[in-house]
């Protein structure tokens, strides 16, 4: 169940810490950015394929120019028929059908790996942001991670599909044809070694300016999708205060700053790509006047000179596309630093311990708790102490920035605790397996978090095995039985995300009825009857009376109306005093 913003906000669960994965620097280095290799399993099995089929195609290059320049020298020079000829055309269709076939091959693997190495990065990173909870990330919100999850992993697909491929071509191939060239011709080698430093020299300059246009082009994506995500799901309030009209003149500023950002970096890409062809082109002709002058002065044959004017092109043309690839892939690995940003932050340990007390028997102690978040000098929580015996209810009180809410997001698990300890029935909770220790309670947040699902999917949420005889006492329970049946489909009746159909107290309802279908020992609530109307707070304060029986319940309130149905309160305006 997910939480809004606010000075209470739940920071991340943690992780166990043989999870993460050694943090690199922050900007790539090197053609192949290492920590795909240690995010994705894919990856460096598609690079070792990417060298072997490199090599062979570098071999099938070589031999189609070498038919090739036979097959033509043969008939215009030797005037050889169709009948000798036709042993050398038949090897040079079956290489060119084979470097098809490996380029298909090429294609094919890529799009595979692209497709694993997507699912690793995105499944790694959604887990890790269920760790780290909104206070753990240090990106800008959730509009900005929906963007890296989504079309910023999916950019990927240009980098594996065609520049990592590409990459190994852009080493192997000429290399190849460089020494086969110097084997018939070695001036002509000599140019094409004299030129062919040309062509990644100038990306590296062209490539330097195109990062930063893509930077400036990612960040600004980035800030167009996090601030319309915001401003979609604050439009009621946007509207009723008249403020909507505002709102979309920002989100018109910031759309014609994503179109220039992107017309910059095309223009820089156009203007790569006409400087490596002018540059392969100019090679190419300096091989080809000093061929043709030796052929005219009879130093070289014509098939030699053939087969070097067919294969010199080759070695430029891997690197030209390399250079095509690479600012196709800009966004793509512009993408994945964010990725990598948030992958990185540390994730604190946590207990392992399966076994865990049952709350039913077990005192809850708090000692001493305090709890700073990241990036902040002041805590959010100070030393709080107090416990809580089997079957007792205890409220938290104290003004909004005082640490209720993350008070309970400690007793969860979500929170790191910077100092003091939560000890349950003498067990130190740091040292329980959280999964295990969540199983035993029931959590009804503030703002309860209703999927884009059936009610009853919501309701199983917590007991995924619950009847539909369960769900329906549930819901009886909550008082919540009269918008069930008047709704269309009843407990099939499809919610909008966050629960949009019903309204905020129903939406409280179904939360506390979701309690009840979890039937757990100890229950957490945070403010179950804020921002409701009277009417609404007298059927949800009778739901949570009817929930409490039976349970240990801490209960985090600031209304009137619960305080008599705790046994003690803890206040968190100043120093703890129980009561």
């Amino acid at each position: 169940m997910a939480r809004g913003p606010g000075p209470d906000a739940s920071p991340a669960d943690s992780a166990p810490a043989d999870n993460a994965v050694p943090t690199g620097p922050r900007h790539r280095r090197g053609p192949v950015d290492p920590r795909l290799l240690a995010y994705t399993r894919s990856t460096r099995r598609f690079l070792e394929l990417s060298v072997v089929l490199g090599i062979v195609t570098a071999v099938l290059v070589t031999a189609q120019a070498w038919f090739l320049s036979v097959a033509v020298a043969g008939a215009f020079i030797h005037h050889q028929g169709l009948a000798a000829l036709r042993g050398t055309l038949a090897l040079l269709f079956v290489v060119v059908a084979a470097r098809a076939a490996v380029i298909w091959w090429t294609e094919r693997a890529a799009n595979r790996a692209s497709a694993s190495a997507k699912s690793d990065l995105r499944s790694a990173l959604v887990e890790h942001i269920a760790r780290l909870g909104d206070g753990g990330r240090r990106v800008e919100n959730s509009g900005s991670l929906a963007l890296l999850a989504t079309k910023g992993i999916d950019a990927l697909d240009a980098y594996f599909a065609r520049y990592l491929p590409q990459l190994f071509l852009a080493v192997i191939v000429p290399v190849a044809v460089i020494v086969i060239v110097a084997g018939n011709d070695w001036i002509s080698a000599v140019i094409i070694v004299l030129t062919v430093p040309l062509i990644p020299l100038f990306m590296a300059l062209v490539g330097a300016s195109t990062r930063e246009h893509t930077e400036r082009q990612f960040m600004t994506l980035q800030r167009l999708g996090g601030h319309f995500l915001d401003v979609v799901s604050g439009l009621p309030t946007l509207k009723v205060f008249g403020r909507a009209k505002a709102q979309a003149e920002a989100i018109k500023q910031v759309t014609d700053q994503y179109r220039e950002a992107t017309m910059a970096t095309l223009r820089i890409s156009f203007l790569s790509s006409l400087i490596l062809e002018l540059l392969a082109t100019i090679s190419v002709a300096l091989v080809a006047v000093a061929v043709g002058l030796r052929l005219l002065n009879g130093h070289l044959d014509y098939r030699t000179a053939l087969f070097v004017l067919v294969l010199a092109p080759e070695a430029y043309l891997p690197l030209r596309q390399l250079g095509t690839h690479f600012h196709a892939s800009a966004d793509g690995m512009q993408a994945a630093e964010g990725v990598f940003e948030v992958l990185e932050n540390p994730l604190a340990p946590r207990g392992t311990r399966r076994q865990v007390p049952n709350p039913e028997t077990s005192v809850i102690s708090v000692e001493s708790l305090e709890v700073t978040y990241p990036d902040r000098l002041v805590p959010a929580l100070g030393d709080v102490t107090f416990s809580v015996t089997p079957g007792e209810v205890l409220a938290i009180i104290g003004p909004s920035g005082s640490g209720k809410s993350t008070l309970l997001g400690a007793l969860l698990g979500l929170v790191p605790i910077t100092r003091g300890a939560i000890h349950v029935g003498g067990d130190d909770l740091a040292l329980l397996d959280p999964e295990a220790w969540r199983s035993t309670l029931a959590w009804v947040p503030q703002r309860p978090h209703l999927f884009a699902a059936s009610i009853a999917d919501n309701l199983r949420l917590g007991r995924p095995a619950a009847t539909d005889e369960q769900l329906w006492q549930a819901i009886s329970d909550a008082n919540l039985t009269d918008v069930v049946r008047r709704l269309p489909d009843g407990l099939e009746t499809k919610l909008g995300d966050r629960g949009v159909g019903l309204s905020q107290g129903e939406r409280q309802r179904v939360a506390l009825a979701r309690a009840f279908v979890r039937d757990a020992p100890l229950l957490l609530l945070d403010e179950p009857t804020a921002n409701l109307d009277g009417r609404t707070e007298d059927a949800v304060v009778e739901s949570v009376r009817r929930l409490m029986i039976g349970r240990t319940v801490i209960l985090v309130t600031h209304r009137p109306a619960l305080f008599d149905v705790a046994v003690r309160v803890v206040d968190l305006s100043h120093d703890p005093v129980l009561s």
